[in-house]
């Protein structure tokens, strides 16, 4: 199955050469083009895209917006956010906005197409671990526990579900989980698979950014 890639920058350049290295795959297609958020989101209304790699800082209709626009459709493109800053506060708008991750803009080529194909498989491409220290950087635009309610729907989570869910914001994989609650690593993946469903979330990014919304972990700190 080809996966079909949007290229949204408004550097000429830096599209041609994401063309280029995508071009030479057998699974990936370049379908579209844009050079700010605008021209993006009226191109997606005529074209099939599964991952759109956007730039955030762009002119009409910066990254973030656009992306949060895509994100509010039904059966949205996957977004991966290009950034220059490895902790940019576009990149934390980004995942806020719906991003499943966040990729540097000097990313070696082969990282680039892991990360495409990560992201249309349905995982998030961005660590959790890095996102953790992204949260934990930006923690004060966030609400602090005394300040946010818990979200309601977290009382639809079990109790493994909530412990599960609390590990996954700490950065560790399924492996680790599986390891620290004595799971299977197949049974961590089906509590994560319903977290996602419980919750309407996209994927881990998602997680980590509630579980820091709504306190049940906090930045630096643990659940």
């Amino acid at each position: 199955m080809t996966i079909r890639v949007m290229l949204v920058d408004d550097q000429v350049l830096l599209r041609t050469g994401f063309r280029m290295v995508l071009a030479a795959q057998p699974d990936m297609e370049v379908v579209a083009e844009a050079g700010d958020g605008v021209e993006a989101l009226q191109v997606l209304r005529t074209t099939a895209v599964d991952v759109v790699l956007m730039d955030v800082r762009m002119p009409k209709l910066d990254g973030v917006e656009a992306t949060r626009r895509i994100c509010s459709e039904p059966e949205p493109p996957k977004v991966l956010i290009l950034t220059t800053f490895d902790l940019d506060e576009y990149a934390f708008s980004g995942l806020k906005a719906g991003a499943s991750g966040f990729m540097l803009k000097d990313v070696p080529p082969g990282d680039l197409l892991t990360a495409i194909r990560s992201v249309h498989s349905g995982d998030a491409v961005v660590a959790p671990s890095t996102t953790r220290r992204l949260l934990d950087r930006f923690a004060p635009m966030l609400p602090s526990a005394g300040q946010q309610p818990q979200h309601k729907e977290l009382e639809r989570l079990t109790d493994r579900e909530r412990e599960v869910m609390v590990l996954v914001a700490q950065g560790l994989s399924n492996g680790e989980i599986a390891a620290r609650l004595v799971l299977s690593e197949a049974t961590v993946k089906t509590h994560v698979g319903r977290i996602l469903t419980k919750l309407g979330l996209r994927d881990r990014v998602q997680v980590v950014v509630l579980a820091y919304e709504t306190g049940l972990v906090r930045a630096g700190g643990h659940g």
